[in-house]
């Protein structure tokens, strides 16, 4: 039996011989009249010395019950704690409406693989395991896919706070590459990502294999290289995060992406399935809106004489929302306390938010708020009522002076949700800035549930208001948390070069239209860098842009700046947001570059950050990409007025327009000027 989906340019093909099923083809849309019986057979393999005498497949759920000589990806056991080997007999399969649901059985349990085609041109996978009596699951996989042989290595993705999203480029080897985040979260330090090329994989072009999980909690990943060559890719919730026995337990679901046009193949794949499916938008037609953020400017320090005068500020740069930060609630005048406590610091603001609310909204902005529901301070009014409610040990050690709320009790829901609500309620606010700072104490799926339980009941309740999941900056960056809000913080880093790099990794998964990016201030808060404010602001402008500085203290030379390109970004953002980025293979590596797309084609921005002094004395060209080589394009320099003293010679871009092919731009690549480090080039381009 075979079975075959097809989801934009990929096809998944499946068979079962009377076993749990395995994929016989994962690749590049196959001919419509393939045939899937002959490519089922194939597949199979020799033997040799040194083996059993089948040799075990590789199937959606790899079975210990069958002597398969890797990573099952099923460890469970009865609820006393005997283990359990199942061995698994395919039952019945249904295929409708671009969906798979494949059913196999064992003694007292069924396990059901579900597999979409999903319209944005990725697969989604998702495994179930059900049982007549209550068992054990300490492992549970996501369906498994096998990884290419024709590769030397994979990309996975590690980071810290401020330093998010840099890409591990790791050498296939006999074995296990694990990787397992324990802290309760996605994870700063190893996000559920990775991407498998095959050789010769570039940005640009190549064949590669992408993997995303869906899940918000800790989760695990096993790449493994078995005896015999063949290779496997497993995700799901971190080992023993069920912690209770029971009869249902499910993966969550696991995003599937292969690309015949290298790492942006990858990366248009992601990018189109966040924005178009993943994200539910309260108004998908309302243009991303020009933030500012005041943490920066103020911290814990509100008033409302200081807020309404760097409000008037913000509005007179470009602003269209406005987002009070930490600091308006209990007695919050530092991180140390009232966490827990939703309600107005009358202290500080002895008449509600009302006024400052009021004074926003007379310039034209809307309002936005900061909370971070899932946390308390073991000094706030809650802990000292419900000191039961924190999750894990009592004797923990806080984290940045927090205790974590166990939100799969429900009481604890209803108390976060009564309180949040009553606020979004009294309050005319679009807009929640959620954080979420403290590492879990223990990893439980049943953490996860309950969070997503409270998004989902408040975004019921409060539909238009527009929700950005920050962690420390980029903790919790998943397509789990993005089903429940609208815009990610990738990191609380705003400087310019950390920037830089950080979003043109991010962008292999994440569209510009949820990816935050704001100008800092001069000196950053958290490299203590100084960068040119036309750097600050491009590259913020590259993503859904904003500015966070204290805008009083800035001069008026940098606020003509700030003005310009936050015209710039307003006149660009619907066809940025709905277009692609794609990175391009510099041959420089001071320079980061990329483009961003239109849907159509018909136009295109081109970005090319300066990070250190380049090894030649010029410019090397620098190809485009995306492009259609019989067209023609206008191209202008848009911000030539950024070049340095020393840049003193005829390039053409630097005197007005240019019209080239798009082969002339993809294959010979354009001359930039001379940059100084800390230079964004920007240059526009139209097809004619």
């Amino acid at each position: 039996m075979q079975w075959r989906l097809d989801a934009g340019g990929q096809t998944l093909a499946l068979t079962s011989d009377g076993g749990l099923p395995a994929v016989i083809y994962w690749g590049a849309r196959l001919t419509d009249g393939e045939d899937l019986a002959e490519l089922a057979a194939s597949t199979r393999q020799d033997l040799t010395g040194g083996m059993i005498d089948a040799l075990p497949a590789l199937t959606l759920t790899p079975e210990s019950g069958r002597a398969f000589p890797g990573q099952p990806g099923l460890i469970c056991a009865e609820a006393d704690g005997t283990p359990l080997h199942p061995v698994f007999r395919f039952a019945r399969a249904d295929l409708a409406a671009e969906r798979l649901t494949l059913v196999s059985e064992a003694a007292g349990m069924v396990l059901t693989h579900h597999i979409t085609a999903q319209p944005t041109g990725v697969f989604t996978l998702q495994t179930v395991l059900e049982a007549e009596r209550d068992i054990r699951v300490t492992w549970l996989a996501a369906p498994v896919l096998p990884a290419p042989q024709a590769a030397d290595y994979m990309i996975d993705l590690h980071g810290r706070w401020v330093r998010e999203f840099h890409l591990n480029h790791v050498a296939w080897t006999p074995g296990i590459r694990m990787r397992e985040a324990r802290t309760g979260r996605s994870g700063h330090e190893h996000p559920p990502y990775v991407i498998l090329p095959e050789y010769g994989c570039t940005n640009t072009q190549g064949t590669a294999y992408a993997l995303h999980y869906a899940w918000s909690g800790g989760h695990r990943m096993l790449a493994e290289e078995l005896p015999d060559g063949r290779r496997q890719v497993q995700f799901g919730a971190a080992q023993g995060a069920e912690t209770q026995a029971g009869r249902r337990f499910q993966s969550a679901e696991l995003v599937a992406v292969h690309s015949a046009s290298g790492l942006n193949g990858i990366g248009a794949a992601f990018q189109r399935d966040t924005r178009d499916r993943v994200v539910q938008w309260p108004n998908p037609a309302r243009p991303r809106p020009v933030h500012y953020n005041c943490w920066e400017a103020i911290y814990f320090k509100h008033t409302l004489a200081d807020l309404s005068e760097i409000a008037d500020r913000a509005a007179a740069l470009g602003a269209e929302r406005f987002v009070l930060d930490d600091g308006w609630f209990g007695r919050r005048d530092d991180d140390t306390t009232s966490l827990g406590d939703w309600t107005i610091d009358r202290n500080k603001w002895p008449d509600g938010l009302h006024p400052l609310i009021a004074h926003v909204h007379s310039l034209g902005m809307t309002f936005g708020l900061w909370f971070e529901p899932e946390m308390v301070n073991p000094d706030s009014d809650l802990h000292r009522a419900h000191p039961d409610w924190m999750l894990g040990p009592v004797d923990q050690v806080t984290g940045r002076n927090q205790l974590v709320l166990d939100l799969a009790r429900a009481e604890v829901r209803d108390y976060l949700f009564d309180a949040v609500s009553a606020i979004l309620s009294e309050y005319d606010i679009d807009y929640i800035k959620w954080d979420h700072n403290r590492l879990l104490p223990v990893v439980d799926v049943a953490q996860t549930h309950g969070a997503y339980a409270l998004f989902d009941r408040l975004r019921a309740a409060h539909p238009g208001v527009e929700i950005e999941s920050c962690a420390s900056g980029g903790g919790r960056i998943d397509a789990g948390i993005l089903a429940r809000t609208h815009r990610v913080w990738l990191s609380d880093c705003i400087d310019a070069e950390e920037r830089l790099r950080m979003q043109h990794d991010a962008a292999l998964f994440l569209p510009s239209c949820v990816t935050g990016s704001h100008v800092g201030a001069l000196h950053s808060h958290t490299t203590g860098r100084a960068l040119p404010i036309s750097f600050r602001a491009w590259v913020a402008a590259q993503r859904h842009f904003g500015f966070e500085m204290d805008p009083r203290k800035i001069s008026d030379a940098d606020a003509g700046v700030l003005r310009d390109v936050t015209a710039w970004y307003k006149a660009n953002r619907d066809w940025m947001m709905a277009g692609t980025i794609l990175r391009l293979d510099s041959s420089d590596p001071t320079v980061t570059a990329e483009m961003q797309l239109a849907a159509d084609g018909g136009r295109f921005v081109l970005f090319a950050g300066q990070n250190a002094q380049t090894v030649q004395i010029l410019p090397r060209p620098l190809r485009l990409t995306g492009l259609d080589p019989a067209a023609r394009y206008r191209i202008t320099l848009r911000n030539g007025g950024d070049k340095p003293p020393q840049s003193r010679g005829p390039n053409a871009l630097k005197d007005g327009p240019l019209v080239l092919s798009g082969l002339a731009l993809m294959g010979q690549g354009l001359l930039l000027p001379v940059a100084w480090p800390a230079t964004m080039w920007v240059v526009e381009g139209e097809r004619l």
